[in-house]
């Protein structure tokens, strides 16, 4: 026996390596960073994060419409709980989807803001003690629209050319710019009241807008993107010698509390309201729509029908949930699309964290009324920041459209004029029929409407005769 016939015995020369090619196993594809889950402490981080930024915009609608029907204080705090738990899980669905629900976007769902008009319009009308099952039943029907409209009305998608979507995300910052100024007023979300100012909430806020754009400036990694969280805690530190940091919610809140369904009475169905909500719920799917848009835009997964038709169906669950438990009209926070933007964290699974944080604050009022120390004036400075940064995204947007061309540039003008009509004068549409009012009260539905209408008037057989120029010199 030779040694090369003997393998393995000791004395003889190894075998050579075998120079057959190797069989490379193919490399695993990069997952989207939406679709990357950070790490446990990063994720409650930046959930705490989002939750700073949207919470006041939850338990503003049930404080209001519950002075408005005469609640006394146990029970609009259940309500506001009530907004916090259904937006918890309507955010859930949003971000982690389930079948065909949810846009699986970082998007953040809630109470939406613009049902509190026609809410208190219905609670006026409404017999004694009828006023909140009448509401409630009126969102359960406006949810199941929005259920059953989703897929129809995530094709509107294919008429949101950069011109078109460029527009309506700049409105989406610009229209949220009174809700900052409101906040460092203290005259309340949306509303500026008296045109003073105090010299201590211009200073808190002062001090929270400058602290993000330090961190901003000298931060790198997690940290610059917990600036948001970082400037809150200085406004907050800040706001304290100032007299701006009201401890007494923490004292008389309860540690559990959570709302049975149907607390408030069983739904009640009348007409009028079903109408009247029904086409609020349009507006807030008009808004959501515009909202998806824009984020698959920052976070580079552009919105497709699917998605859009997915989110539509989970703000209508969302909705159906909410006036079962005591909320209203569930629809897209463009407050958190700027937070996205900031802070570059696109993981949805960040916006689920946030989603189960509110359902703790909805199961425990306590935790809800820390969040609630943070002074308005200092989210209002950090505020400044995040609408901006979604203003700036439009822009970038925009930049992908010929603004060179008359056409086009007349289509973003007139279709911001018209959108910023409600943000500075909010009751310039006041005389109109009802359900015109309604839509042209919310500055994103009607800049998305006039963009969309115009880009289809005008953009589209200009952009259809620059097509066929090069068509017609070919032959």
């Amino acid at each position: 026996m030779t040694a090369e016939s003997a393998p393995g015995v000791p004395g003889t020369p190894a075998a050579p390596e075998s120079t057959a090619p190797s069989v490379l196993e193919p490399e695993a594809p990069e997952r989207h960073p939406v679709d990357v889950v950070p790490p446990p402490w990063q994720l409650l981080a930046g959930g705490l994060q989002h939750i700073a930024a949207m919470v006041a915009g939850v338990v503003a609608p049930p404080l209001i419409v519950g002075a408005a029907v005469g609640l006394g204080t146990r029970d609009t705090v259940m309500l506001i709980t009530a907004s916090l738990f259904t937006a918890g899980l309507a955010t859930l669905l949003q971000s982690l989807g389930w079948w065909k629900f949810g846009a699986r976007l970082p998007l953040i769902n809630g109470g939406s803001f613009a049902a509190v008009g026609p809410i208190l319009a219905i609670a006026k009308d409404a017999a004694p003690g009828e006023a909140l099952p009448v509401i409630f039943g009126a969102t359960l029907v406006a949810g199941v629209l929005a259920v059953f409209a989703a897929p129809y009305f995530s094709r509107l998608h294919r008429f949101f050319p950069p011109i078109v979507g460029g527009t309506v995300i700049s409105l989406i910052g610009l229209s949220l710019l009174p809700v900052a100024l409101g906040w460092i007023s203290g005259a309340g979300e949306g509303s500026m009241g008296s045109a003073h100012v105090p010299l201590k909430n211009l200073l808190d806020a002062a001090i929270a807008l400058v602290v993000v754009l330090l961190c901003h400036r000298f931060l790198e990694g997690f940290g610059r993107q917990l600036a948001l969280l970082i400037g809150l805690v200085a406004g907050s530190l800040a706001g304290w010698p100032l007299g701006l940091l009201d401890t007494g919610p923490v004292r008389d809140s309860a540690l559990v509390g959570f709302i049975p369904p149907m607390h408030f009475g069983a739904p009640l169905f009348q007409i009028g309201a079903i109408v009247s909500l029904c086409i609020v719920m349009l507006v807030v799917m008009t808004e959501s729509t515009a909202t998806m848009i824009a984020l698959g835009e920052i976070v580079d997964r552009p919105a497709e029908e699917r998605h859009i038709a997915g989110g539509l169906r989970a703000a209508g669950v969302g909705t159906m949930l909410a006036s079962v438990m005591g909320g209203f009209a569930c629809g897209a926070f463009a407050q958190n699309v700027g937070l996205v933007a900031l802070t570059r964290m696109y993981s949805r699974f960040v916006v689920a964290a946030s989603g189960a944080l509110l359902v703790l604050l909805g199961l425990f009022p306590v935790a809800s009324a820390v969040v609630e120390l943070v002074p308005k004036p200092a989210l209002g400075g950090t505020g400044l920041v995040l609408f901006g940064t979604v203003a700036a995204s439009g822009i970038r947007t925009l930049a992908k459209a010929d603004l060179h061309d008359p056409i086009n540039s007349l289509i973003v003008g007139v279709a911001l004029f018209i959108g910023m009509t409600p943000t500075v004068a909010p009751s310039f549409y006041a005389g109109l029929p009802g359900p015109v009012s309604i839509i042209l009260a919310s500055g994103i539905s009607a800049g998305c409407l006039a963009a969309l209408v115009l880009h289809q008037l005008f953009g589209s057989r200009t952009s259809a005769a620059l097509a066929a120029v090069p068509a017609a010199r070919n032959t």
